[in-house]
């Protein structure tokens, strides 16, 4: 096992024991009744992020810097023999993604290039299933499993009008055109798109490779540049050790990935093939010079940390893993690449999780603290009332139950204002929603879709940009202000509650939205990026026009989509909170009454009662106690402990 999949193993691991201990603490909270409908969403959302969390890595060159080889090196060396198509001639020309479902049978699915002329985004292809070739793939069979990736590296011959129309050939820009075979006809990709399912260690732990082609299929697919590329957590760049940075490689690193720069992606390059410089006339300490020179050229041309410029030879990678050669593997240098892969790229992705799953963490304690906060109380009302029964007469508990039932109805009043309460929270809420809805998203960007959708040369474009997204950002500003304006209402509301019905009703910050700012900055940025780069001539073709506005939709709504989804979860706790104390309030009248009503009895009624308080208060410390232990539990678990028991099943 290689340095990637043992660490892939301890984060998969960690997020198995994470999800189950998760699991452990939702059933027992919820065998207690100290988990109500918001706080078993919340819950819920929480095992699901860990447990179906995707790391996505993208790998991205110009042909022939052994891209393919290298994810072959990576991934795939068990089966003995190239998987990807990387021989001489042969490469990948589709944008590819390889990653697991387990829903799917293991298959290969493609997506005819012809599609590029209809205006629909890779994103709305992707739910129409039929339109994609599909191919059975064998795990078990090497050789077949070869045999159908190589679909990816197939061409058609088109005319030079379909080329243009299909975005591989530039008027404007004639030398990044390919050649002209000897009939005038050009090649182009066979498939727009490949998607790979398959049932691989790595991917099965959440991981998706994202494998590009050269500078012009790329150029080619909007959706690349301004959606699938800046969401990588993990860019890879490929460089050929023996050249450096040429100039269609600057182009490529300039025009769509140094816009990652601002993202939360981490970006490597690798100086593939330095086996190349192992020429037999130069002495090892001559050659290491030559590899750490070419580093330092590279980090210094792409303004990168040369920490983060690694050089390796992603074929002798290859044979060595086939051949068992550690030798070899070692002069390869592909180990530590893996390690830094793993280690940079798992140790983000954790850290992210890790403030998820505390931050949900903290808020189910909160609430199952405020429910066990709320029954002790309700049992020292109960037994205050018992010791005050003891020896009085009729008369006095008459006058007692009188003042009990005066406060019921106290009580049943105050629900005409928790409903007047409920209402200002919808209205407000319901603004908050409404700035953040899909209609409200379409209002904002009509300029930009308008600007997009013009015929010929779009000059204003970049105009109609800045204004679509500062009419974005005003929405999430209007949302937040929202939250402000309820957070106001309900903390005064709340504190008038608590203190005329004895309930412990506590304020929940609103989300903050400021994260989905960034990202809609870093989705401005992109694409303003791509518009810059010299593809107004592009953009004049209505079908390419659409294409990137379809593609700019789906990733501004996936923004407003999570952002929805926080205000919900936020609006459900605090309305999931008022109704549970409310109800539970209700009850601790009919249960005052039922201690009354004993106090008529013999003493002994009351002094068997006392004593089931004093049991229900230990109970509800034992309650309080395994809280703390089963929330710690979940908080202390670390990749390299993973593995260690699981907590013992529980009752309430």
């Amino acid at each position: 096992m290689t340095g990637v999949y043992e660490q892939f193993d301890r984060h998969s691991a960690w997020r198995k024991e994470v999800g189950s201990r998760l699991k452990v603490l939702a059933d027992w909270l919820k065998a207690g009744k100290l988990l109500n409908a918001s706080a078993e969403d919340r819950v819920r959302r929480l095992i699901s992020q860990v447990r179906s969390d995707k790391v996505v890595v993208a790998f991205v060159a110009e042909f022939s810097r052994g891209k393919s080889e290298l994810i072959n090196a990576l991934f795939f060396s068990n089966y003995g023999r190239r998987i990807m198509p990387a021989s001489a001639g042969r490469t990948t020309m589709c944008p590819t993604e390889l990653g697991y479902d387990p829903s799917l049978p293991a298959c290969l699915r493609l997506l005819p290039i012809q599609t590029h002329l209809q205006p629909q985004s890779l994103q709305e292809w992707r739910m129409v299933p039929e339109k994609w070739m599909h191919v059975d793939l064998d795990v078990d069979d090497p050789d077949q499993l070869a045999g159908a990736m190589a679909s990816v590296s197939e061409t058609i011959s088109v005319s030079k009008d379909q080329a243009r129309a299909l975005g591989f050939w530039h008027d404007d820009r004639p030398k990044d055109n390919p050649h002209l075979n000897a009939e005038g006809r050009v090649e182009v990709p066979r498939w727009r798109h490949a998607l790979i399912n398959l049932d691989h260690a790595l991917l099965k732990q959440g991981l998706v490779v994202l494998d590009t082609p050269g500078l012009n299929a790329i150029g080619a697919e909007p959706e690349l540049t301004v959606n699938l590329i800046p969401q990588a957590h993990v860019l890879v760049f490929v460089l050929a050790a023996d050249t450096g940075v040429t100039k269609s490689d600057m182009a490529i690193w300039r025009d769509h990935l140094a816009p990652m720069d601002e993202g939360p992606g981490i970006r490597l390059a690798v100086l593939n093939k330095i086996d190349t410089l192992w020429d037999g006339l130069s002495t090892p300490a001559e050659i290491e010079q030559q590899i750490e020179r070419q580093r330092y050229q590279v980090a210094q041309t792409l303004s990168l940390e040369p920490s983060r410029v690694l050089a390796l030879s992603a074929q002798k990678g290859l044979l060595a893993k086939v051949r068992s050669d550690t030798a070899l593997l070692a002069e390869s240098r592909l180990l530590p690449f893996e390690q830094i892969l793993g280690r940079d790229l798992l140790g983000a992705r954790q850290r992210m999780l890790e403030q998820a799953i505390f931050a949900g963490v903290d808020e189910l304690q909160l609430q199952a603290q405020r429910m066990l906060g709320v029954r002790r109380r309700e049992l020292f009302e109960q037994m205050q009332e018992m010791r005050n029964l003891r020896g009085k007469n009729k008369n006095v508990i008459r006058q007692m139950r009188e003042r009990v039932e005066r406060e019921k109805a106290d009580f049943d009043r105050g629900s005409a204002g928790v409903l007047a309460v409920h209402s200002v929270h919808t209205k407000l809420v319901r603004s908050m929603f409404n700035a953040l809805d899909n209609p409200s998203i379409q209002t904002a960007m009509e300029g930009v879709m308008a600007a997009l959708k013009e015929p010929g040369f779009k000059l204003g474009i970049k105009k109609a940009y800045t204004q679509g997204f500062s009419n974005l950002r005003a929405l999430v500003d209007a949302a937040t202000q929202s939250g402000a304006e309820i957070e106001s209402m309900l903390g005064g509301t709340f504190q008038q509650l608590n203190a005329r019905y004895g309930l412990s009703l506590q304020l929940t910050p609103p989300p903050d939205l400021s994260r989905f700012q960034t990202e809609l900055s870093l989705v401005e940025h992109s694409h303003l990026q791509y518009l810059g780069i010299g593809n107004m001539f592009r953009l004049s073709r209505p079908e390419f026009a659409e294409r990137l506005a379809r593609a700019l939709m789906v990733r501004v709504q996936s923004v407003f989509m999570a952002a929805l989804g926080e205000v919900d979860l936020w609006n459900a706790s605090l309305a999931s909170q008022l109704d549970t104390q409310w109800r539970e309030r209700r009850l601790s009248f009919g249960r005052r009454l039922e201690v009354i009503e004993r106090a008529q009895d013999t003493s002994g009624g009351l002094d068997q009662r006392l004593a089931e308080i004093d049991k229900r208060e230990i109970a509800i410390n034992a309650l309080d106690l395994r809280l703390a232990k089963l929330t710690s539990e979940v908080r202390q678990v670390r990749p390299e402990r993973a593995r260690g028991p699981l907590p013992e099943t529980v009752s309430a």
